[in-house]
């Protein structure tokens, strides 16, 4: 088995099925998303229903957790077990009430943004760790390894995190703050996505990879992002445009 952990989508449903092509994933490989799925992108329906065809799991977002804010479907709980019963039906909607953080755009039709709310109750709260992944082996270095959309408490387990510790990126050290991944001395690994770079941005203490950024800012034209911890191996796809701007 192999654990592929993609990067933001951003709604960039064709570099997904060109990912996943390429992945050429087994019955027993399991694909992961860090979260951001569908705002600023072209095309989010496609996005959900590739990931759902794959029987992906995906962990929250600023965006995803904003929006399950705004319909009353978020817990409190960074785990996701709060979360409230299932709902398949709701009232008439468009885009623009399920616009993400910061207002950012979801384009998708009215019907679809109802599937796509079905869709989104299906995550695995704000994070998952390879123990929690059946199958899942450590990395290629011998860690265990865990999941975020953005940060990290270095002090404590992601469980015992509110959740908006896990979907915006924490600073640590008062006035002289910096990123937690610049001080996280590990010995997990922590994959996580949320700032775009041109290429994944490796952190390592004492030559040991600590905390891997995969955001490769495919929706503004930079690439579509997975990693296997297990496997130390990259895959990636490059987008057809920039679809967003910077």
């Amino acid at each position: 088995m192999a654990t592929w952990v993609v990067g933001d989508i951003h709604g960039c449903s064709l570099e997904l099925e060109l990912l996943v092509e390429k992945l050429g994933l087994g019955e027993e490989d399991t694909l992961v998303s860090v979260g951001d799925l569908f705002h600023r992108g072209p095309d989010a329906v496609g996005v959900a229903r590739t990931l759902a065809r794959v029987d992906a799991r995906f962990i929250l977002g600023n965006h995803e957790q904003t929006v399950l804010r705004r319909v009353g479907l978020a817990g409190s709980l960074s785990d996701g077990s709060d979360r409230p019963p299932l709902r398949t039906r709701f009232p008439p909607m468009d885009a623009t009430d399920l616009v993400g953080d910061g207002n950012r755009p979801l384009r998708a039709g009215p019907r679809e943004c109802e599937e796509i709310l079905v869709f989104l109750q299906g995550h695995s709260g704000c994070f998952l760790s390879s123990d929690s992944l059946d199958g899942a082996g450590p990395s290629a270095g011998g860690q265990a390894w865990w999941v975020v959309h953005a940060g990290f408490p270095t002090d404590r387990t992601p469980a015992e995190a509110r959740p908006e510790e896990l979907i915006y990126p924490n600073r640590i050290g008062g006035r002289r703050s910096r990123a937690w991944f610049e001080v996280y001395p590990g010995p997990d690994l922590v994959l996580y996505g949320h700032l775009p770079r041109r290429e994944p941005q490796a952190w390592r203490r004492d030559g040991e990879l600590v905390a891997l950024g995969l955001d490769t800012g495919c929706v503004y034209g930079g690439e579509l992002t997975a990693y296997s911890p297990e496997l130390d191996r990259f895959v990636s796809v490059p987008a057809r445009e920039a679809y967003a701007p910077l």
